[in-house]
This record gives structure tokens, sequence and C-alpha cells, in this order.
């Protein structure tokens, strides 16, 4: 079993942990969220730059957290180094990447590059330790919704994936249009706590087939988008006021439906009796809610990480690296970082000893 140290600068959160194969001993996440909001959504080159000024510090917090923890660790405790090198931000990537090559040459360790979508996959291993594929994993973020066939460490296949706006950012959007900031996810999921879901039918979007019908498993947002829109339109014709609380549940109730129906659909149609929720989406309340009553009803298991591991974070890129550290992957020191990657791919990422 492999004790990896982690970096994860895909985008706007600096974060860095130690994980000993499946368990956490330290997981320090730095968010950029108040810096962005000004901007209404995340700013590449001030992300990259917040990266670098907290990077060094989050290492060393990571160590003293361990060791709060009971973990007596120092660098000759570590087997290998990780960081995410794709898909995100370029920029971003870069320091992540740079910093934990830089530690693997000091330290003359092994190094992982990890594939950003595998690590929302492995989120769930933190907290289900005994998890093993072959399994479906819905994976909805802020730029990724997908239905993943997972059938080993490193194989992936995609069964169904969004045609335009991934879950989480349709949730951005439709919270820009109704003035409440930014991230959306969070903001929409506490006031359709206090809203009707049935105020307002909405369309979930279904993606035609040439030959007639609609795709099972792959899924659309933007009309979705445009249709809170027109509502919204239409509402304050009547009064300015609009009752936020009731399209914020209607929006999230449609969203959480479309999900669910489309990775029980799938998970019935590959026979496969665990569907495992990853990304940022996977912290909602309505997906939580109906993907575990429809779970049940078809007597299938469905495992959410705990809100922790939802939101981007190095101790799930650590626990992709220890599987591959322990199958004997290793990355080479010339990879670079990529902003586009199919996770059917990563293994391009590793050669084998």
């Amino acid at each position: 079993m492999s004790t990896v140290l982690a970096i994860e600068t895909s985008c706007d959160e600096t974060s860095v942990a130690i994980v000993h194969d499946r368990q956490v001993l330290a997981n320090i996440v730095s968010s950029q969220i108040a810096i962005h909001q000004q901007y209404g959504g995340v700013v590449p080159e001030v992300a990259s730059r917040q990266h670098v000024e907290t990077v060094n510090g989050a290492i060393a917090q990571a160590f003293e957290q361990a060791h709060i923890h009971g973990a007596d660790l120092d660098w000759t405790n570590i087997d290998g180094i990780a960081a995410t090198c794709a898909p995100g931000l370029v920029g971003a990537l870069l320091v992540g990447l740079t910093a934990g090559k830089t530690l693997a040459m000091l330290h003359q360790k092994p190094f992982l590059g990890v594939h950003h979508l595998e690590g929302h996959i492995y989120a769930a291993y933190l907290s289900e330790p005994d998890l093993h594929p072959p399994f479906l994993c819905l994976l909805v973020s802020g730029g990724h919704t997908s239905l993943i066939f997972v059938k080993d460490c490193g194989t992936y296949e995609i069964l169904g994936q969004t045609r335009d706006d991934a879950a989480g950012e349709a949730f951005d959007k439709v919270a820009r249009l109704l003035n409440l900031g930014y991230p959306g996810g969070p903001v929409i999921d506490r006031l359709a706590q206090m809203g009707n879901p049935r105020a307002f039918p909405l369309p979930e979007g279904q993606v035609s087939l040439p030959e007639g019908g609609y795709h099972r498993y792959d899924s659309s947002f933007s009309g979705l988008k445009t249709a809170v829109l027109r509502l919204t339109q239409k509402l304050q014709q009547l009064d300015p006021q609009l009752p936020t609380v009731d399209i914020a549940a209607s929006f999230q109730e449609t969203v959480a439906k479309a999900l669910t129906k489309r990775a029980i659909a799938c998970a019935l149609d590959y026979g496969l009796t665990t569907i495992v929720v990853g990304g940022g989406v996977a912290a909602n309340s309505a997906l939580r809610q109906h993907l575990q009553t429809a779970a049940i009803s078809h007597n299938l298991r469905v495992l959410f990480p705990p809100l922790q591991f939802c939101t981007d974070n190095a101790a799930m890129i650590a626990c992709a690296a220890a599987e591959h550290l322990n199958q004997g992957h290793r990355s080479a020191m010339t990879l670079g970082a990529q902003s586009r990657m199919a996770i059917s791919d990563v293994m391009q990422l590793y050669s084998i000893t």
C-alpha cells in the first residue's frame, strides 16, 4: 500500500493531500471563490498567480495536518508524488505539475500525473475503501457531465455525456440570470429548499437520434437554461419581484430528474449494480434524494462521496495516484499539462515498470 502526496491546481482551488492507499492523512484546500466572485467566474490568469502564492504553504500545512492526525511522516515515508495534469486551465495545471515534478526530483520519488476526472471517480473510494470495479460513475461538475463505465483502474468507457452545457455550468448560468452570484450550485440548492419544485414545468432537454427517438444517456442543458431565461422575462413583465425560490426549486428538480433517469437507465442496460457519483454537483441535495430513491426501487446501490470530496481536492488525486503506483505505473518527467483529455485516454499518462 502506497503513501502519496498529491497536488491539485486544475482550476480555482489549491489543494495538497497525503493519502495512504485509501486513507486520508491530510487534505488542505485553499479556495479562491472570494477572489473570483467579483468577476462572476474564474479568471485563468488570476487563478494561476494565486496557485503560485499558495502551493508551498499548502504543502507545509499538509505535513502539519498529517502529524496532528497521528501520522509520523517525513519525505522518507512518501512513496510517490502526484499532480493533476489534465484537463483544466493550462496555466493553473502547470503550477501544480511543476511543484510536483520538482518535489519528485528533489526527494527522488516516482512521479504520477493524474487525470482530474479519474480523481473524481476515486473520491468515492475515500469513504468506501472496499469499492471495486466494475461500476457506473455519474460525473457531474462545472465542466463535465458524463456517464462512465469504470472497468478497472485506468480503463474507462464514456457511455453518455452532455452535448452542450455541463450540469454545474447550467447552475452557474441560471444563478447569474437570477442575480444570485457565483458559484451558482450552492446558492440555488439552498434557495430550492424553500421553494416549490413543481411551480414551473421546465424542459429537461433531450438529445435526438438520427434514426428517431432520443439518446438514453446523453444530456443537454442549454435549452433548459434558455427556458429559465424566457420564464424570468415573462414573469418580470407581470411583477419585477421574481419568485426566485420557486424558479430555483423548479430548475434544480428538472436537472436532478434528468440526471437520475439517465444514470438509472445506463446502469440497468449495462447490468451494473453500483452507481458512483462524483464532481461538485454530487453535493446537490435534490440529486442525492432522487438518485437514492430511484436506486432503491431498482435494487441498485448508489454511492456519493462525503461533501468535502465532491468539489476539487487533492485527496481524490492522491487516491487515484496510489492505485496507479500500486500497479507499477509511473509518469515521465516530460509530461505536460493538457487543457483537454478524454478519460478513456488515461493510460497515455503512464509507463509500466
